[in-house]
């Protein structure tokens, strides 16, 4: 069962990030740039997801998906609904799409939308989505204004607050501290494994709880004797032989041995 599940999650992880990657592909880019597709990929936690938000005094609720049928409508990527009578305004399509990257943020833009019925010179509308990095785990997407007092140009901005844009933030740990962390947690997993076996199924009270406590209570001992062992000399050591030094003076001339005695006489 549980080589089962090692080889599903992976698979199911594969997947999941496979149907995420061409869930942000159903934008179109009107430029076609890598940058911006870049831009987008790192959206891809956000798809398949409805986020809405109203501001105050008004009857109209906005819906953005990205990359996705807001509200339901076909190939909107940001609509406005009327709260009275379900009206849908396409605002923008995500079939015509720009992506700027900043360091941790996205500036999403969403055009082709609905043309204004008498100011903005009759423009089509579009939308401006800025997805700011928040470490918040909640996704907060708020209306910022309508800009359409102007002949041309005109926008909606919107914000979004998201973790998914957060650069990623490199391990400081050394390798030394993550050994002493690995070493921690394996100790506090044995102490508390062995007290709670000792207490429970042996039955064992006091500091007899500790786990292996007799081992625990002679390591000083054994060490001392490893110690003894290692460091002390044994028995008698016999002392290398010296050496006679030899004399510097001169030595004396021996005397002449006479062999006369010897000869013939």
């Amino acid at each position: 069962m549980l080589l089962s599940l090692r080889i599903i999650t992976p698979l199911f992880v594969l997947l999941a990030g496979v149907q995420a990657e061409f869930l942000t592909k159903n934008c179109k880019l009107i430029s076609r740039s890598d940058s911006e597709r870049n831009a987008l990929n790192l959206l891809e936690p956000l798809t398949n997801q409805n986020f809405t938000a109203e501001r105050p005094g008004e009857g109209y609720l906005y819906i953005f998906q990205v990359c996705g049928d807001a509200g339901g409508m076909k190939d909107a990527g940001l609509v406005q609904k009327e709260k009275k009578d379900g009206t849908l305004v396409r605002i923008g399509n995500y079939n015509q799409t720009r992506a700027i990257r900043g360091s941790d943020w996205v500036l999403l833009f969403y055009e082709g939308g609905d043309k204004y019925d008498s100011h903005c010179s009759k423009e089509p509308r579009k939308a401006m989505i800025m997805i700011s990095c928040s470490t918040s785990a909640k996704n907060a997407f708020s209306v910022v204004l309508e800009d359409n007092q102007k002949e041309q140009d005109c926008y909606y901005l919107f914000e979004l607050d998201s973790n998914a844009v957060c650069p990623v933030i490199p391990s400081k740990l050394s390798a030394g501290s993550i050994i002493l962390i690995i070493v921690f947690c394996c100790l506090a997993v044995y102490l508390t494994g062995g007290f709670l076996y000792q207490r429970l199924v042996v039955g064992a009270k006091g500091v007899e709880q500790f786990p292996n406590y007799a081992f625990w209570s002679e390591i000083g001992n054994l060490s001392a004797d490893g110690c003894n062992f290692v460091c002390r000399s044994h028995g008698n050591r016999e002392e290398a032989p010296t050496y006679r030094g030899v004399a510097t003076e001169p030595l004396g001339e021996e005397q002449e041995e006479r062999d006369d005695h010897l000869l013939p006489m």
